[in-house]
């Protein structure tokens, strides 16, 4: 019986073949957008959920806060980590991890060197009871437990002795550049599943001690937040995690120093669920050339996909209503020998069945190609073999199940509506469902449709403002290359400078720290006190350059000079820390004095305002300043004249040769200041191509859609065009009188998409401190881009209704 279901309905699906066709295209459209979206929420969702007991694991994040602002930071002050693990109740098991940076490592058995190890952090042996990791050699209770001992993970075992096993290796020595000696006492399995941990190297904590970062990993001070030492707990259960809040901001309030009362600042702490790790974007993610993951980004692709389904179901159910009349013979003939309704709804739902298993297999195939398409977007590490996952088997049949039945369900029970009695005297026998249905249907897909196009094009809008907005700085041609921070003595950095100069290419050169506008940021807390008295606290960011530094950027003057001193130390601010202080011209400014830990900067010039990072936030109060640091002040500015590829690759080349023979150990990177300022932008370029695509394959869905319901429509009005053409009717008039309904129905679904877009851009724009204004323009273009869409799709059909011969129509009359 089912195997003849299936037969019929093969047979019905190839006898309308141009229908099914356009169901298929639908669908398989709709299936491969939210397959591609599932494979992205599974990736995301899954991260770190294999580790034993990973709900009762939490990463301990503080939030600074004062009078004016409030700042998050992974970090935690080193005094509260030994707290925690030594006094906290309901803490079963604390560790602090903190983020390593060598310049260096040698294995001392071959001499060779590894430059810049990545993903090395130095901790203790706790960590290894909080996160379960296999052990290929040692043991974690007698890892980490003294000074200058290692742990390594399988991988950068065979990258340091290539040709040892894990337990060959063990006791061996590696040296961190130059002088740290470290015996090796565990190698560890890396992990299989997707995991935010992706450390390599585990040092112990006592030999940071060694290093130039011990003096701030083990920092006793209680107000010192470094967001490189952080703290993972294992907690006793999930009720317990209030009270140990509770615990850490008492003894916050116990330890707050001095100066934190006197400028009313605090801490509050947090408790992080592992499982958030991999989704905050305001932390960020130990790997820094990874993006976490956005719920809010994840939440409006789901909803693109579910829309692009939907669409494909919405024609499903729109093409088969309308062809009830051509099935409507077959129909009651089955009744007349015997059929029941129900059996009935079984033949079509089989039929629905077939088609929606044809849409999900080609749609595998265009998900693959859709993975390769938006690559850029997709997470690192997604591939097509996840496909193989039981999970996405799962959430596959399932989809696929309910598109069936979602398709099949309403025209099984229009298609089953009519009467044998009615088929035998070749009457009308089936209005095809309500009317109404299929043109509710109609302007939701078409709403769809232009809120996809109007989107589209207000997102590309506001791209183009922010990408040729004036940010107040140069970006053109100019670049800058980042010196070692370890062993970079002063005189290096000038001798480096001095080279630089003597190249004709470089036209300008300035050293210093972060370029003007940067994803790092220094701030620091100043205050300032008026001729009333009355102190003015301000969080204040800090950009340190030589002298040339501002003219290399074209950073506007205002007041005062650009000459910095370096044993004086002094500022030079901007328009915003300007309107703080309460002056109303930059040249009352100058000469003020700002007090920053009990000592007093003054202030010798004023610059125009310049966006110190995306255009989606706010210019915040700013200070220019000299080298307070040779640490923090080891980048090297300039602007090349050189143009063209060849001739700017032969200047970097140079730079390199320069570079290396000064710091022949390190990495030499040469990064453009343009490509910095588009790298703030790459989630709304991605975000744009994505929505092209959504309202290309919305359009060609709804217009795929519109195209089997003039056919369906001009085929059952085929004689009303021939007697139309015989009374004298122009072309003209019969493709206005055929399209009239269907225009009709794009123009209000235009009515109801313009708020619902403009609603969903405002909010959008919101995330922009500087944004394009909502055009009129927009929504008129995309309205009519709609009724141009729609009428040509439209007119493809009526015009060769309306040039038919009448005759033909007329004939059987």
């Amino acid at each position: 019986m089912i195997l003849n279901y299936f037969k019929i309905a093969w047979r019905n699906l190839w006898k309308h073949k141009l229908i099914s066709t356009i169901n298929i295209i639908s669908l398989a459209i709709g299936f491969s957008a939210s397959f591609v979206i599932g494979l992205m929420a599974y990736y995301d969702l899954t991260f770190d959920k294999f580790h034993p007991d990973s709900e009762l694991i939490y990463r301990v994040t503080t939030t600074s806060i004062s009078n004016d602002s409030e700042s998050s930071n992974p970090g935690i002050p080193m005094p509260y980590i030994i707290e925690t693990r030594n006094n906290m109740s309901g803490v079963e098991i604390a560790s602090g991890i903190h983020t390593a940076d060598f310049l260096k490592v040698e294995n001392a058995l071959t001499k060779t060197v590894f430059k810049s190890p990545e993903y090395v952090v130095f901790t203790d042996p706790e960590y290894f009871r909080i996160f379960s990791y296999d052990w290929l050699a040692g043991s974690p209770e007698e890892a980490l437990t003294a000074p200058n001992e290692i742990v390594l993970t399988k991988n950068r075992a065979k990258k340091y002795f290539p040709t040892l096993s894990p337990t060959e290796i063990m006791g061996k020595t590696l040296i961190y550049n130059d002088s740290i000696q470290t015996t090796i006492k565990g190698v560890v399995a890396n992990f299989e599943e997707r995991t935010d941990l992706i450390f390599e190297e585990f040092l112990s904590i006592e030999t940071s001690k060694k290093t130039d970062q011990g003096s701030y990993i083990l920092d006793p001070q209680w107000d010192n937040t470094n967001s490189g030492s952080q703290l993972f707990i294992k907690v006793s259960g999930p009720l317990v995690t209030s009270s140990i809040r509770k615990q850490l901001n008492a003894l916050e309030a116990e330890h707050r120093s001095d100066w934190e009362v006197k400028y009313s600042r605090s801490k509050d702490f947090e408790l992080q669920p592992l499982s958030d790790l991999h989704f905050n974007v305001e932390l960020g993610l130990f790997d820094f050339s990874d993006q976490p993951a956005d719920k809010s980004v994840m939440t409006g692709l789901a909803l693109i996909a579910l829309f692009l389904l939907l669409l494909g179901v919405i024609n499903f159910i729109n093409l088969n209503t309308a062809q009830a009349n051509q099935r409507a013979k077959e129909i009651g003939i089955r009744k007349t020998l015997g059929s029941s309704k129900k059996q009935l709804v079984f033949q079509f739902m089989g039929e629905t069945l077939l088609l929606t298993i044809a849409s999900a297999l080609i749609s595998v195939v265009l998900a693959y190609w859709l993975l390769q398409v938006f690559s850029d977007f997709t997470p690192n590490g997604l591939s097509f073999s996840l496909f193989k996952s039981p999970f996405i088997i799962g959430f596959a049949l399932i989809l696929i199940v309910l598109v069936t039945f979602l398709s099949g369900i309403y025209p099984a029970l229009v298609l089953t509506q009519c009467k044998p009695i009615s088929v035998l005297k070749n009457q009308v026998v089936s209005k095809g469902g309500k009317p109404a249905i299929r043109r509710f249907l109609t302007v939701f897909q078409f709403s769809i449709a232009q809120v996809f196009i109007i989107s589209t094009i207000m997102v590309g809008k506001q791209i183009h403002f922010i990408m040729n907005k004036d940010m107040g700085f140069k970006t053109e041609a100019i670049a800058n290359v980042n010196t070692p921070w370890y062993n970079n003595t002063q005189e290096k950095q000038v001798r480096f400078e001095q080279e630089l100069k003597k190249f004709p290419e470089i036209s300008k050169l300035a050293r210093g720290g972060n370029t003007p506008a940067s994803f790092s940021t220094s701030t620091t807390a100043v205050t300032y006190i008026n001729d009333d008295g009355i102190e003015i606290q301000t969080s204040l960011q800090l950009i340190r350059g030589t002298e040339n530094y501002i003219d290399l950027y074209g950073i506007e003057l205002l007041a005062g000079r650009t000459t910095l001193n370096d044993t004086i130390r002094e500022l030079i601010i901007n328009e915003t820390y300007l309107n703080i202080m309460g002056f109303k011209a930059p040249s009352e400014a100058i000469g003020k004095q700002i007090k920053r830990s009990d000592e007093l900067y003054p202030i010798v010039g004023v610059v125009k305002d310049f966006n110190q990072r995306s255009l989606k936030d706010p210019i915040e109060p700013l200070a220019l300043v000299g080298n307070w640091s040779d640490r923090s002040f080891r980048v090297m500015h300039f602007t090349m004249t050189s143009s063209g590829q060849n001739s700017v690759a032969t200047t970097i080349s140079k730079i390199e040769s320069v570079f290396k023979s000064i710091y022949p150990e390190a990495d030499f990177k040469v990064n453009f200041m343009d490509e910095t300022v588009e790298k703030f932008y790459i989630q709304e370029k991605s975000l744009s191509k994505l929505l092209n695509w959504a309202m290309g394959l919305s359009i060609l869905i709804s217009c795929l859609g519109l195209l089997g319901l003039v056919i369906y429509t001009t085929n059952r009005r085929v004689k009303e065009i021939g007697v139309r053409k015989v009374l004298g009717a122009s072309l003209l008039q019969i493709n206005t009188l055929l399209c009239k309904e269907f225009l009709i129905l794009v123009a209000i679904a235009f009515i109801i998409a313009s708020p619902i877009a403009w609603y969903g851009i405002h909010n959008w724009l919101q995330d922009f401190a500087y944004k394009t204004s909502i055009s009129f323009w927009v929504f008129l273009a995309s309205g009519s881009a709609m009724v141009f869409f729609a009428l040509l799709v439209i007119s493809i059909k009526t015009l060769q209704a309306a040039n038919a011969n009448p005759v033909n129509s007329l004939r059987s009359e």
